[in-house]
């Protein structure tokens, strides 16, 4: 117990756990970690439900970026949720560009299993990285220019569920 909180190394462990797999692009490892009824959101993918479409994501992911490296830091948990910082450096498939995305997640857990993740980026950052000058610069804090980028996104990940 720390300052009154209790801390859950179990937990903890098993945000590590998820990274760790991530990081080795295990995504049958990834998988066991989240529970059957898993949500997911940011500020792309908004609100996935149900531990298929979170992995399908996930795994969309993996497969369009070889060249994904994964750190994590700052990991704590609790009994109920928990929280972790990582960074994502990655090859953005559009354009070529390299992307360093600072993250931070936040997690709910039942039964021993992720069942709310949430990560959080600066998507105007990001689309500077990503898409460069001028449309990321100019364009990547408008709300048109986000619902554009979901778009794609949900697209993209429709069709590769449907493909797989």
């Amino acid at each position: 117990m720390i300052w009154g909180i209790r801390v859950n190394d179990q937990n903890a462990a098993l945000i590590r756990t998820f990274y760790d797999a991530f990081g080795r692009r295990d995504a049958d490892a990834m998988e066991r970690c989240y529970h059957p009824d898993a949500t997911f959101g940011d500020p792309v993918f908004q609100e996935l439900e149900g531990r298929d479409r979170v992995m399908g994501m996930w795994r969309m992911l993996l497969g369009r970026n070889h060249d994904i490296a994964v750190a994590v830091r700052d990991v704590s948990a609790r009994d109920h949720d928990g929280e972790a910082h990582w960074t994502a450096r990655y090859t953005f498939g559009r354009t070529g560009r390299e992307v360093v995305n600072e993250i931070d997640a936040l997690f709910r857990f039942e039964g021993g299993l992720i069942i709310r993740h949430h990560d959080e980026f600066d998507f105007k950052h990001w689309s500077k990285m990503a898409l460069g000058r001028p449309v990321g610069l100019f364009f990547g804090w408008t709300p048109m220019f986000r619902a554009t980028i979901r778009g794609r996104a949900m697209r993209s990940l429709e069709e590769f569920m449907n493909v797989g």
